[in-house]
């Protein structure tokens, strides 16, 4: 019978681990110890825009419906070339009761979210718009998966690449801050392997800290509905999901062009 031993014992050796792409955990990621400098670099904002149809549109005149449905189109679709600028149009008819579309705007410049809704207010369509929901959100680059290589949470971003996008604001408690960053680190490893195997859901998280009421808003962008219900059951049974405050409404945003949208509506 051959003897064992134990990886200490000379002769055999443990495999090497894996070379650390950076620091295991952020010792002070509030900058709070450090005393961190304001970090000023351009950085994208996001804006995610809710909008409900009033139906006294739907009895004007054909040729009045006709003539504002194209003025609404021509101005989206201005907005969409802008270099500056980027949109993607997802509409959720049938989809939620109290909200028809929503445009998806990303812009360095939050002013542009002003000027494009100014515009938008402007327009015949617009005064039958409601805007039930609009959320302001900032992007940076997560402080739990930047040491990962391809975790999807870069600074610049890329929008819309599914067929469907899974929107909701996000609020942690407050007793997740007062735990340790050891204590967070660990829940979010576990957090962030649950969601390993679905490697076709793209998650954008962005921060809305003093900028808006939640302090995230969180987006997953994929094709098929039934895998993120089941990725969204899977995160529920992780440690991390008991510091959840609220994460609701959600929204099911179908990604639809805006002439496609405006067909719907009318």
């Amino acid at each position: 019978m051959s003897e064992s031993h134990s990886p200490a014992e000379g002769g055999l050796h443990a495999p090497s681990a894996p070379p650390r792409r950076g620091p295991t955990t952020d010792l002070d990621p509030s900058g709070q110890v450090t005393q961190k400098e304001p970090d000023r670099a351009d950085r994208q904002f996001l804006n995610y825009a809710f909008y409900k149809l009033d139906p006294a549109f739907r009895r004007l005149p054909a040729d009045e419906r006709e003539s504002a449905q194209k003025q609404f189109e021509a101005l989206i679709e201005r907005w969409s070339s802008r270099d500056d600028f980027l949109m993607r149009t997802y509409s959720l008819v049938g989809l939620r009761a109290d909200v028809d579309f929503m445009l998806w705007r990303i812009s360095k410049d939050v002013a542009c979210f002003q000027d494009m809704q100014a515009e938008l207010n402007r327009t015949t369509l617009g005064a039958y718009l409601q805007q039930p929901y609009s959320y302001l959100a900032l992007q940076k680059r997560s402080m739990y998966v930047n040491r990962i290589e391809g975790s999807g949470h870069g600074l610049e971003m890329l929008p819309g690449e599914g067929k469907y996008l899974f929107v909701y604001p996000f609020i942690k408690t407050r007793a997740w801050y007062d735990l340790s960053p050891h204590a967070r680190q660990g829940m979010m490893d576990e957090h962030i392997s649950a969601a390993g195997p679905f490697k076709d859901v793209r998650i954008n998280t962005s921060y809305s800290y003093g900028i808006d009421d939640q302090e995230f808003v969180v987006s997953f962008d994929c094709d098929y509905p039934q895998e993120f219900v089941d990725l969204v059951g899977r995160l529920r049974y992780t440690e991390a999901s008991l510091y959840t405050l609220r994460d609701t409404p959600m929204f099911t945003c179908a990604k639809a062009d805006i002439a496609t949208i405006l067909s719907q509506l009318v």
